[in-house]
């Protein structure tokens, strides 16, 4: 494993990047406003599970080779833009919907529930070749190749990585969940507060599918 300093290193590296939004994220905030804590939790773990598929994907060598290849890096990201961008507007319908559906008097659709949440969390995350090339040009620069068991050190600097991840989409849900309480009963606000997560899932699909593939 790194030395103390380079393990402080990389920790406080993968908390700032465990903050920064990006599309676990935000389809979080997005399911948490929709269905509340519950769901939004579910979706965290989800994402988290996903962001394990990439790690154990690198440790094996797999990534490397998806994005070795200009087809399968075209065809993987291509997939996970369509599913964020259908995400993101079935959450934009949704969301006008039942607000007008309330304003009429009527009861809102029921949540999809946590385990729904939580599989769509792992396809949203697993589906984004993005998170495949941040992993492969991340860890291994702190993976301490004199100590051997390179492939092991991968996925215990990706876990860590991957834990973060998910303890910050935790607190993303706990906030989103407290603002859907806190707006209880506005439903014009949150209709804007769901409409803006559907719209930022979009236009995170559509910045996926026009990425480049990473060179190597």
């Amino acid at each position: 494993m790194p030395d103390l300093t380079q393990f402080a290193l990389y920790f406080a590296a993968a908390f700032l990047l465990a903050i920064t939004p990006g599309p676990g994220i935000f389809y979080v905030a997005a399911c948490t406003l929709a269905g509340g804590r519950a769901e939004g939790i579910a979706s965290s773990f989800g994402t988290g599970l996903g962001g394990m598929v990439h790690v154990l994907a690198g440790s094996l060598g797999v990534s490397a080779i998806v994005l070795a290849s200009a087809e399968l890096f075209t065809a993987l990201k291509l997939i996970g833009a369509v599913y964020l961008v259908w995400l993101g507007f079935r959450t934009f319908q949704s969301a006008r919907r039942e607000a007008k559906t309330m304003l009429q008097g009527g009861t809102p659709a029921p949540a999809v529930g946590a385990g729904r949440a939580f599989r769509e969390g792992v396809l949203v995350e697993a589906l984004n070749p993005k998170t495949a090339a941040f992993f492969l040009a991340f860890i291994p620069q702190f993976v301490n190749l004199g100590a051997g068991h390179v492939a092991l050190q991968f996925m215990v600097l990706g876990f860590i990585s991957v834990t973060l991840n998910t303890l910050a989409d935790v607190v993303v849900a706990f906030a989103a969940s407290r603002i859907r309480e806190g707006a209880a009963g506005r439903t014009n606000v949150i209709r804007r507060l769901r409409e803006a997560s559907g719209g930022a899932m979009i236009a995170l699909g559509i910045g996926l599918a026009i990425a480049k593939r990473p060179a190597l």
